[in-house]
């Protein structure tokens, strides 16, 4: 208890250099605990992109290929599945529900999605959170439709306006549906997920703007207005993909093979979960990144902490000397800088630990709200106590290099005046 003691009045005497070095100690435990926060968080997300959906079909395909696709909008399937193939498998007795998506169009730079109002009731993210609106609901009318965070961000869309769609993927594609113009229905609120980024209408809408198209282009002379077809037959043909619920979750690999081995024409069916696992070993290198970058913010602060006892110490040979003078053995000398940079470190750690807590309960709404990247507040748990634990230690660690520096000096080194 003196050496602590000792310890404390010698930092008290030196509060200057200490509490810079502890404010230095704690700025980088904030950071790191930060960066670990982002990290585990952009991958939670990421993980959590669609939830409560078991299984996923389309076309024959591979497992990440469809799950670009149908989830993120990215590429393009390598085929349709037929109509029929499609109410074959909603009429399972295993479905509970069944949410078909078409792709293939655009409006300025982000995909159309083609579904039923049933995708704003059943798609979840962030385990079972389900999509809400800002403004307006889903789509009610033949050309009604509902547009994404980011689409209306973006776009400076509200509920009222009208949009035109475009045939094909992409900015540019010199082809719009000017014809039959939609009327914005609704706005979702922020996910962060693929959500935000696209635009959606109605299956039957799809239909609606292709029945004087083929071949990619308007049928030359032949052009049926709005009204004219909102009393045709717009039962789609094909659908991309489709979203599946079970009724149990015990029957999913058994439906998963029955719809790889469908007879009818090559499907595939995958496991959402696994598929986002997949892609995220491919896509993870970020995260690897973040994690060395933390490591060397906590390396970078103990070096910190090593260079300012050090420096100190030249400055504290007459202190030694006369504290070696008055019966102190090297030991005890040894003792007290270890103490010294042990204290200093346990407060930079409680400090940093202090700061994050803060930071995150300030920015966790603006981070939700605006990027949709949920950071759960957690009270300490084992994770931090480690972390701090590892400092500490750290800190103790690196305070015995100037310890043993101090150690084998001789008392009448502390007494002589350097030139």
């Amino acid at each position: 208890m003196s050496l602590l003691r000792l310890a404390l009045l010698s930092l008290w005497n030196r509060r200057l250099t200490a509490i810079l070095t502890i404010l230095g100690i704690a700025l980088s435990v904030t950071l790191f605990l930060s960066v670990e926060k982002l990290r585990t968080g952009a991958r939670d997300s990421f993980a959590n992109t669609i939830s409560g959906t078991d299984l996923i079909v389309g076309a024959r395909a591979g497992d990440v290929q469809l799950l670009l696709y149908s989830v993120f909008r990215i590429g393009n399937a390598t085929n349709n599945i037929t109509w029929e193939s499609y109410q074959d498998i909603a009429g399972r007795s295993e479905v509970d529900w069944i949410v078909p998506i078409s792709l293939g169009d655009s409006h300025r730079g982000y995909r159309v999605v083609g579904t039923t109002p049933g995708f704003f009731e059943h798609y979840r993210y962030r385990r079972d959170t389900g999509l809400r609106f800002t403004d307006g609901e889903a789509f009610g009318d033949l050309f009604d439709t509902v547009v994404g965070a980011d689409v209306a961000r973006s776009l400076g869309y509200a509920v009222g306006d009208r949009i035109v769609v475009s045939h094909g993927t992409g900015r540019g594609t010199g082809a719009e549906h000017d014809d039959k113009p939609f009327r914005v229905a609704g706005i979702l609120a922020k996910t962060g997920t693929p959500v935000d980024r696209a635009v959606y209408v109605g299956l039957e809408a799809i239909e609606a703007i292709h029945v004087d198209w083929q071949g990619g282009g308007r049928v030359e002379g032949l052009q049926i207005p709005a009204e004219r077809v909102r009393n045709m037959d717009l039962t789609p043909k094909t659908v991309t993909a489709a979203l599946v619920g079970l009724k149990s979750r015990i029957t999913t690999f058994r439906f998963q093979r029955f719809v790889n081995e469908y007879e009818e024409e090559p499907m595939t069916a995958i496991l959402p979960g696994v598929a986002l696992s997949n892609l995220w070993s491919l896509v993870g290198v970020a995260e690897r990144a973040l994690s060395a970058v933390s490591i060397m913010v906590i390396v970078t602060a103990l070096l910190g902490l090593v260079t300012t006892l050090l420096a100190s110490l030249e400055e504290r040979r007459r202190e030694m000397a006369i504290l070696r003078a008055n019966g102190a053995s090297p030991r005890t000398v040894m003792g007290l800088l270890t103490a010294e940079s042990g204290l200093i470190a346990l407060a930079g750690a409680v400090l940093g630990l202090a700061f994050y807590y803060i930071l995150l309960f300030a920015l966790q709404p603006l981070l939700d709200a605006r990027f949709g990247l949920y950071l759960k507040v957690d009270i300490p748990g084992v994770r931090e106590g480690a972390i701090l634990a590892f400092i500490v230690l750290a800190g103790i660690v690196a305070g015995l290099v100037p310890a043993w520096r101090a150690y084998r000096r001789s008392l009448a080194d502390g007494m002589s005046i350097r030139s």
